[in-house]
């Protein structure tokens, strides 16, 4: 992939999110509360094997 196509998909995935945080600020906050959610689920369960590991 070139240098200038990498740019312009960069600059398209950022307008597109902005226009979402813009036009649906309400909807944007409940995904990225969703997505933290499942990352700390995801660090708990990880913390949780490894302690079982090694107990």
């Amino acid at each position: 992939m070139s240098s200038g196509l990498k740019k312009i998909i960069v600059v398209g995935v950022v307008a597109l999110v902005l226009f979402f945080l813009i036009t649906q600020p309400t909807n944007s906050a409940d995904f990225v509360h969703r997505v933290l959610g499942w990352l700390k689920d995801g660090a708990e369960a990880i913390v949780t094997f490894f302690k079982s590991l090694f107990a």
